[in-house]
Formats: structure tokens, C-alpha cells, sequence
């Protein structure tokens, strides 16, 4: 596809809602997904380091 001019390659021959939908979705989509991984991956360190302070905590109890 040849754009004559800037504003021709943003209306990508009629087809920009699509397009550009496409992209901002994707976006979103990929934004999201970072988000939640980073939540999961803090919570699991969270439980993780709970786990471990009860495991000391428990060993220390019955000496």
C-alpha cells in the first residue's frame, strides 16, 4: 500500500477503525497480561515468604 501523504496512512485506505483498533487492543490486552503476572508473581512471594516465617516459627516451637 502506497500513502500519499501522512493523513492517508493513518485512515489506512478506509480501513483505520479496524486497524487501529486492532493494535489498541492488542495493547491493552498485552498491558493486562503484564499486570496480572505481576500480581500472581507478588502474591506468590508473599505466600512463599509466609510459608517460610511459619516453618521457622514451627521449628522453634518444639525444641
Amino acid at each position: 500500500m502506497i500513502w500519499h501523504s501522512f493523513s492517508d496512512f493513518w485512515a489506512m485506505g478506509g480501513y483505520a477503525v479496524y486497524v487501529w483498533g486492532s493494535f489498541g487492543m492488542t495493547a491493552a490486552l498485552v498491558w493486562a497480561e503484564i499486570a496480572w503476572a505481576k500480581q500472581a508473581r507478588r502474591k506468590l512471594v508473599q505466600n512463599i515468604q509466609a510459608e517460610r516465617a511459619s516453618v521457622a516459627l514451627n521449628a522453634t516451637d518444639w525444641r
